[in-house]
């Protein structure tokens, strides 16, 4: 079992006490994208929107869950450093921030969700349209917020400092390759369209996921918990990302799909890269000698979940 990632420091923080604000950079580069999207619909063709798709699922995919959410935030595997640079890399891609944005954004929201009580804007309580708004546009400033330490690999390193400082400006290269493809609507739609649908994607996941709902695992003092989305094709659509019950559960697992049936096609691509060895050190659910954190709904005892992994 792989160690725990602790980045929060929560000493004195009140995950409840502040204000949301309007982060106008953030707003700002959303409109853009809003905007461009509205202008691919004028410049549509099967060609630009079969690109869309196949660029929308590839980047968040290979990306956001398996590289920066499985690997990067919760160091569910390690993969070689040209693997690790590539995953993080089209991560950024997705255009929602860049390495040292994407854990302080998730981190400062797991914690908080794991506290007895947080704010709506952590908790996705304020209904669809205005948590929707508040998270395409605006950020929570705590009045005593925790303090979040990244690991030096992350931190120091110039490669991942530099998406940090650019991740906007990323865009431009795809950009360019694109108009040299297929001009203005391959632009618009493979980046305006697609950055847009996976800012939207990403959050809806996270809405959803953290509304009551099906869920086998209880976090034990957590105010909020999480729930596993189980319409037919979600666990496809959503990359394995739907089954977030079993995910705060098992942060630590990389497979997060980990009943049958529960499709995860994050864990298809990391299984395999291990088996092209590539990556290592995969993550399984901590044993169930280790699991006082958590009970199950109805009491039942808790079960070997990990031999899934197998």
């Amino acid at each position: 079992m792989m160690e725990p990632v602790i980045r929060v420091d929560g000493t004195g923080a009140d995950p409840c006490a502040g204000r949301v604000r309007i982060d106008w950079p953030k707003a700002l580069w959303n409109a853009a994208m809003i905007a461009g999207t509205l202008a691919a619909l004028a410049l549509a063709t099967w060609q630009a929107f079969a690109l869309f798709l196949g660029l929308t699922y590839a980047t968040l995919l290979v990306g956001h869950s398996v590289g920066m959410h499985r690997m990067m935030i919760h160091r569910t595997f390690k993969a070689q450093p040209w693997l690790a640079r590539t995953l993080i890399y089209i991560g950024t891609l997705v255009g929602v921030s860049g390495p040292s944005g994407i854990i302080c954004i998730h981190d400062a929201r797991d914690w908080a969700q794991r506290e007895p009580l947080c704010h709506d804007f952590f908790a996705h309580r304020a209904g669809f349209w205005l948590d929707l708004a508040w998270n395409l546009f605006c950020r929570f400033d705590l009045d005593r917020p925790p303090r979040i330490t990244i690991e030096p690999a992350i931190a120091a390193d110039p490669f991942y400092r530099l998406l940090d400082a650019t991740w906007r400006w990323q865009q431009v290269p795809l950009g360019l390759l694109l108009y040299a493809l297929g001009g203005w609507a391959f632009v618009l739609w493979g980046i305006c369209a697609r950055v847009f649908a996976s800012t939207a994607g990403h959050w809806s996941v996270t809405y959803f996921c953290h509304n009551p709902g099906p869920g086998r695992w209880i976090v034990k003092g957590a105010g909020l918990q999480a729930a596993n989305l189980t319409a037919p094709g979600l666990g496809l659509l959503t990359y394995g990302e739907c089954w977030h019950n079993n995910h705060h559960a098992f942060p630590e697992s990389a497979r997060i799909g980990l009943e049958p049936g529960q499709t995860d096609p994050g864990w298809w691509v990391i299984r395999g890269l291990e088996r092209l060895g590539w990556v290592h050190a995969v993550g399984a659910p901590r044993p169930q000698s280790a699991r006082d954190d958590l009970a199950e709904r109805g009491g039942a005892q808790s079960s070997a979940i990990g031999s899934l992994m197998s």
